[in-house]
């Protein structure tokens, strides 16, 4: 008998609107990547405020609260299209700011202003990639296309992370915000290029009305009656909230108060993160269809809340860039086989709601950060880190035991490849 070969882990580059797409993303990940870094920069150095910090961090996830509308308007109007104008929108504020930066009346308050314009829309667009990804692969190959666009965000966190300590240490904001504005155009530009593709006609040809409360209550039933979608978005919500706040908002303070540096070890700080989930997307592609996401999810969702405890107990920076690559891995081994969970198992009509819903978890992080300012002042970078690593990792176990059943086990089908 023929065994059947296992798809490349390549092999969603042989789809035409793939590449097209995966070229765009990676063109949005580096030009937000720089961003985060000079304006996170900036905003700290002229403040000198952490609560300031991590507001500004908060900020680019501000929209998740109108996330699941994006999710309909893409399911309704295409996600290509939905996509476009948000990276169009992109390459607008980042001109706003390179103005301002010009003619040197960029400040702080201008600065989170802007950055909350752009976290309108900024929640909404790894999950619309990754259902205009699902829409174009096939499903044996969905990890590995998952996975490697996955790798546009973590290369990006690498090179964007260096390059814009780099040109900002060099040539200072005001000349290092024409590139971030060039990269948006480039990934506006590349987007056009895909093929949006058409929408099949309704039964019998009748136009369906436009019902958004319906539409968002239609998916949030298909949510409620699947035990491993619903476990699966407690835990996104709880990764948002425990775990992430130390890599997408904290990383401007632990560099400068916990290991006394400067740009450039922010800088490698957020590229070691970088290097770690590069790897473990690498990895996650080449083992496709293999994983066992449900299990997977469980397991790393653990130990990156483990890995969070002993970050608050790292005082050595070069101890610090190896446990932030393991973070970093091990938040890709988490988040990646829970979206192609998520991806899996609804009506491909509901998909767009679904991962709008699933962007709802992403407001734990602006919680997480605005709870951690404070608290750092008031315990220490040490304690507060112990305090949400150790409660992570309790809620975590708690997840895993009460839902059990219809995750853990090999031959369930959350557990299927």
């Amino acid at each position: 008998m023929k065994m059947t070969e296992r798809p490349s882990m390549l092999s969603p580059f042989g789809v035409r609107n793939y590449r097209f797409q995966w070229s765009s993303d990676l063109m949005t990940s580096c030009a937000t990547e720089m961003e985060t870094i000079i304006l996170g920069w900036f905003i700290f150095i002229e403040t000198s405020s952490v609560p300031l910090l991590t507001l500004f961090a908060s900020l680019q996830y501000f929209g998740t609260l109108i996330a699941p509308a994006f999710g309909l308007a893409g399911d309704r109007l295409g996600h290509r299209n939905v996509i476009l104008c948000m990276r169009t929108t992109y390459a607008l504020l980042a001109v706003v700011i390179a103005v301002l930066a010009l003619t040197c009346t960029l400040s702080p308050l201008s600065a989170l202003v802007i950055a909350g314009l752009a976290g309108l829309l900024r929640p909404s667009d790894m999950g619309m990639r990754n259902v205009l990804t699902t829409r174009m692969v096939a499903g044996d190959r969905l990890m590995s296309a998952i996975s490697l666009s996955r790798i546009t965000t973590d290369s990006a966190r690498i090179v964007g992370a260096l390059t814009g300590a780099s040109v900002v240490a060099l040539l200072g904001i005001q000349w290092a915000y024409p590139f971030i504005v060039v990269f948006y155009l480039a990934s506006a530009a590349l987007m056009v290029s895909i093929h949006q593709p058409s929408s099949k006609p309704p039964a019998g040809g009748v136009v369906l009305p436009f019902t958004p409360v319906k539409d968002f209550i239609d998916a949030l039933r298909a949510l409620g009656n699947s035990p491993p979608h619903l476990a699966a978005m407690l835990l996104a919500f709880l990764v948002n909230l425990m775990a992430f706040p130390f890599t997408l908002g904290l990383l401007p303070y632990i560099a400068r108060e916990v290991y006394q540096a400067g740009h450039a070890g922010l800088g490698y700080l957020t590229a070691a993160t970088g290097v770690g989930a590069l790897a473990a997307s690498l990895l996650l592609g080449h083992l496709g269809h293999s994983v066992r996401p449900a299990r997977m999810m469980l397991i790393f969702g653990a130990v990156w809340h483990c890995l969070v405890l002993l970050l608050g107990q790292t005082e050595s920076m070069l101890i610090g860039l190896v446990v932030l690559a393991m973070i970093g891995a091990a938040s890709i081994l988490c988040l990646l086989p829970l979206s192609v969970l998520l991806l899996r198992g609804v009506h491909p009509d509901l998909l767009g709601r679904i991962m709008g819903i699933r962007m709802q978890a992403v407001y734990g992080l602006p919680i997480g950060l605005l709870v951690s300012g404070p608290l750092i002042d008031s315990v220490g970078f040490s304690w507060a880190a112990t305090l949400y690593g150790g409660l992570g990792l309790i809620l975590t176990g708690m997840i895993g035991g009460h839902w059990f059943p219809h995750l853990w086990p090999a031959s369930v089908v959350s557990n299927q490849g």
